[in-house]
């Protein structure tokens, strides 16, 4: 799809870094505060973000939409194996 295509759709922008970093942190928020619905109510949105971004350390920062996708597809089983190898390393707390 072009925009000749279709004359009324805007070029697709870049992100600030600022736009992106404040998108990541709300999602974040948001995960954290879903897993203190369920009973897990000392997570914090920068636990989720250490818990997601640790799978980034050998291959690099991904495109958004995958960035994205892992937050909102975090589950609390990954989550806790995260905080309990991190608890055991000591690289966590």
């Amino acid at each position: 799809m072009t925009n000749e295509d279709h004359p009324d759709l805007e070029p697709a922008r870049q992100m600030t870094e600022y736009e992106w970093t404040a998108t990541i942190e709300s999602l974040c928020n948001s995960k954290a505060e879903e897993f203190r619905m369920i009973g897990y109510e000392h997570v914090s949105g920068n636990d989720v973000w250490q818990c997601v971004n640790d799978k980034y350390v050998k291959t690099g920062q991904p495109a958004m939409h995958q960035v994205v996708n892992d937050i909102l597809s975090l589950k609390v089983v990954k989550f806790m194996n995260f905080m309990t190898l991190s608890a055991y390393k000591g690289t966590h707390f």
